[in-house]
């Protein structure tokens, strides 16, 4: 059986690590495809080596700001790809204008589709992204979940149960490989911070850093309410924040596993990813998380992870909550533990 993975973006590949390594174990025939160029800044040298898995086989080149672009230039790059190198499966990842791309392709050509983190919604149909859930769900042969909340989405959605497979949070494969292989970033002996003593801020959803009046007010509360807990900040725009508020001090992104390292030991998290939400729950670090959904309820109802939205008033209260150290007590949601990809593995092999 010849696999093809499909990745539009730096955070896939974070999520099929764990496949691709299991692939690699057991000698199966696969192929990697980046949708985006070679030298994509946002793939840091170290990214493949820290995550051990080897570099796409090939690089479609698709680089564009325009959505319908991108999806228009990935399905002709891919389906020439196809062409050229015929799968049995292609998996794709997440939410993606590409995945979907990728999606319709696969399908046009007659070859099993299977959707890794299917079945995530935000229920808000304005979502680009969202278009792209219901598609790629839509036309997959396997649903693979995180959760029992997603696989109900797809319940409700009509889709033939037997399609769909809850086979837990793959993010949670990496981080139990990477336990043992953080490595502790110069920056905390660069700014004295001592571990669970400090917090970690990331900010890279456009429609936060777009509106800078209101990016200034959330800034604020953070700084207001970190009384002396020192801040340290990864936001993808900085020119345009007018003033830097003390405590938080801004850096550019870390390789994965120093980032990884400092968010596990950390105080707390104050993020607008999902990806660093998740990761919070299972390291039981607290979490505030700039959205007014996540793609994994399970983090806000068993974990440590709670939604502020944009909202700066609300936001500043639980910061001061988490500095106080009066924060819920999380657990690892079900099938959070690390065999996801085993399971994905098992699951094609009886397809």
């Amino acid at each position: 059986m010849k696999v093809c993975i499909v990745c539009g973006a730096r955070p896939n590949f974070i999520k099929v690590a764990p496949l691709l390594r299991a692939l690699t174990d057991r000698q199966r025939d696969f192929s990697l495809v980046y949708t985006g160029s070679e030298n994509d800044p946002t793939l840091e040298s170290t990214l493949f080596e820290d995550l051990q898995i080897p570099r796409p086989d090939v690089f479609l080149g698709v680089d564009s700001q325009s959505l319908n672009e991108i999806t228009g230039r990935v399905m002709g790059a891919f389906d020439q790809y196809l062409e050229k190198h015929p799968a049995d499966v292609v998996i794709v990842v997440d939410d993606l204008a590409s995945t979907m791309a990728a999606a319709i392709v696969t399908k046009k050509r007659g070859i099993r589709l299977a959707h890794l983190v299917a079945g995530t919604r935000s229920f808000d149909i304005t979502m680009p992204k969202e278009v792209n859930r219901l598609v790629i769900d839509g036309l997959s042969d396997l649903l693979f979940t995180a959760g029992i909340s997603s696989s109900s989405h797809t319940n409700t959605e009509g889709v033939s149960q037997n399609k769909v497979y809850m086979v837990g949070n793959i993010l949670i494969d990496n981080l139990r490989y990477c336990h043992n292989r953080w490595q502790r970033p110069a920056l905390m002996e660069e700014m004295k911070l001592q571990e669970g003593k400090y917090i970690v801020l990331t900010i890279n959803r456009k429609a936060l850093l777009n509106d800078q009046e209101n990016l200034q007010r959330m800034l604020t509360a953070i700084a207001q309410n970190a009384a002396d807990v020192p801040v340290v900040a990864f936001i993808r725009q900085v020119s345009g924040i007018h003033q830097h508020p003390s405590p938080i001090t801004y850096h550019p992104s870390l390789p994965y596993l120093e980032f990884g390292y400092l968010t596990a030991h950390a105080l707390g998290v104050i993020t607008d990813s999902g990806n660093v939400a998740e990761e919070a729950t299972f390291n039981h670090v607290p979490c505030i998380t700039l959205n007014s959904y996540t793609e994994h309820i399970e983090t806000v109802k068993v974990g440590t992870n709670v939604l502020v939205g944009e909202d700066a008033e609300l936001l500043g209260k639980q910061v001061a909550e988490m500095v106080s150290g009066n924060w819920k007590h999380g657990e690892l949601p079900d099938r959070w533990d690390g065999r996801t990809a085993e399971r994905i593995l098992q699951i094609l092999d009886n397809g």
